[in-house]
């Protein structure tokens, strides 16, 4: 099996050399775009480039107000800081994610608590959310969500899209009307993905995108924060650039803020990779089926969208029958040069989140030990 893996890969990519796991592809304006901003000397976080990136990110999304930042977790700590998540808070989300999800919630002094994911979308369940809710939560006199034992505050519940698949929203936003909590997104992973027709990210008040070079499209590092109000838009507009009030000379700055600005620079290489963003993902879209062809044969399951889903197939991603034959296809994939990666460690098993609450987890722990990334980029010769 995985020796006629790697030569399938190597068919489907038509190279005999390393085949990377998710490479940047540049085939339009990219060049022509970063030589303008350089031409005109705003690279950094002033210019043309850095509106547009953020127009063109709200017509695709149809979120009212993107913030562009230098990267997804200070999206990611935005979107949390405009959702009044508070220092000792409690924070309901996944530990089968990359750590940036939990490294913003360790600095803002917030307690993540860990929750099983679906298997059907290897994201937070709602259903096992709700559960553990039920078991470990109460509505307080204030109308604020509790930790039964240690009364500590829940404020809001943190799903990620893992590898770009949709978690199951509705089931989320019922949860957070009946508990009293707020909906925070880590879209990081599924620009170009829909749940039932409606961009992810566009659920709660506030998500985070990011455009890593790993990344659907990319602008060497960035992110960007998704407002669902113009006036919450412009808010997150202010704290991102240090909260400094206009004034043609003068520097105040009416509350902290952060220096998150994305430079023009790099919002230039997004505009140019946004251009093309339909055919990648047609071209992502046509290799999640390839791969699904080639392991219906065989006792490895290819992991699909959810059917309330479309997926914009990020990081393809296969069920191994046996940790034993997970281990085998790594690597013999990766002696072979094709690159091929275990899904993370669980948040739960680091040493800075071992101490917090969890569920069994027992869909995460199965993923943990079976579930691997196969090459999932797009080349210049399948444009």
């Amino acid at each position: 099996m995985h020796q006629e893996l790697v030569k399938f890969v190597r068919e489907i990519y038509s190279s005999n050399e390393v085949i990377p796991l998710h490479a940047p592809i540049f085939a339009g304006n990219e060049s022509k775009y970063v030589t303008e901003t350089i031409d005109s000397t705003f690279v950094s976080s002033v210019g043309k480039f850095v509106d547009e990136f953020e127009s063109q990110i709200e017509n695709y999304t149809k979120c009212k107000k993107a913030v562009a930042t230098v990267n997804g977790t200070s999206a990611l700590h935005t979107a949390l800081y405009m959702s009044d998540v508070q220092r000792g808070d409690m924070v309901i989300t996944q530990a089968l994610t990359f750590v940036a999800t939990c490294n913003v919630l360790y600095h803002m002094g917030v307690e993540p608590v860990f929750v099983d994911v679906s298997m059907e979308s290897m994201g937070l369940c709602p259903m096992k959310t709700g559960k553990w809710l039920d078991e470990n939560a109460f509505i307080d006199s204030a109308g604020e969500c509790r930790h039964k034992f240690t009364n500590r505050k829940i404020s809001a519940i943190l799903p990620m899209h893992t590898f770009g698949h949709p978690v199951q929203l509705d089931g989320f936003l019922d949860l957070c009307s009946e508990w009293n909590l707020k909906l925070i997104e880590d879209a990081a992973e599924s620009l170009g993905s829909f749940y039932r027709g409606q961009h992810t990210g566009t659920f709660g008040k506030f998500s985070a995108l990011s455009f890593n070079g790993n990344k659907v499209i990319t602008t060497g590092g960035g992110g960007m924060v998704l407002c669902q109000s113009d006036l919450e838009g412009a808010r997150t507009k202010h704290i991102t650039t240090t909260a400094k009030v206009s004034h043609p000379f003068e520097f105040f700055h009416d509350e902290p803020g952060f220096n998150y600005r994305l430079p023009n620079i790099n919002a230039a290489l997004g505009c140019a990779q946004l251009e093309n963003i339909g055919t990648l993902l047609d071209k992502k879209r046509q290799i999640a089926n390839n791969y699904m062809s080639f392991f219906n044969r065989s006792d490895y399951v290819f992991f699909k969208e959810p059917e309330y889903a479309k997926s914009n197939y990020w990081l393809n991603c296969v069920i191994c029958p046996t940790k034993k034959s997970r281990d085998q296809l790594l690597l013999e994939t990766n002696r072979a040069g094709v690159m091929t990666r275990p899904i993370w460690k669980l948040m739960s098993n680091l040493p800075a989140f071992k101490h917090c609450l969890s569920d069994d987890l027992s869909n995460s722990k199965y993923l943990e030990e079976h579930a691997v990334n196969i090459p999932s980029g797009i080349s210049k010769e399948l444009m």
